[in-house]
């Protein structure tokens, strides 16, 4: 695989500009929201974000067209821009979609690695293991974000009171 990479620097700079986006995001997520770390980090996530969507774009390897994935990337880019424009805007209630819309990125960024991990399995085809493995993940996404941002939004509220 070393080698396929080394061959193909598109791919190249993909990989490693997904795992600096696994890496930055995953510091965004686990730091203190609003500190300059957090937005330091956010900064990081978004452009190697970018250059992992960009460079997705760009390879047409798989089809030999515009295909799913490029269509994936374009909505991976989308949810970024939508994250880091009403952070910029501040306008009122901005927090909350900038929380999903950046957690949503970083779940489809996570079921892509999935993804591109199942299909390497021996025995499984390419469809279903990227299908299978990428509504899992993003199943689990949406759960986890569903319960835990609204508790980092208002973390002085109990359980009961945001039931309501």
């Amino acid at each position: 695989m070393i080698q396929h990479l080394m061959q193909h620097p598109l791919g190249l700079i993909h990989v490693l500009t997904a795992l600096a986006a696994i890496i930055f995001g995953a510091a965004v997520i686990f730091s203190r929201k609003g500190t300059a770390r957090h937005k330091l980090m956010g900064r990081w996530y978004i452009a190697s974000m970018w250059a992992l969507n960009l460079s997705a774009l760009m390879d047409y390897e798989l089809f030999g067209r515009f295909g799913p994935f490029h269509w994936m990337s374009l909505i991976s880019l989308a949810t970024v821009i939508a994250g880091h424009w009403v952070v910029l805007k501040k306008a009122p209630g901005w927090k909350q979609p900038h929380a999903y819309m950046m957690a949503g990125s970083y779940v489809g960024l996570m079921a892509a690695t999935f993804a591109e991990i199942a299909t390497r399995i021996p025995g499984w085809s390419f469809a279903s293991a990227a299908i299978i493995s990428s509504v899992v993940i993003i199943a689990a996404g949406i759960w986890m974000m569903k319960r835990l941002i609204p508790a980092v939004l208002n973390p002085g509220r109990g359980r009961s009171q945001r039931n309501k």
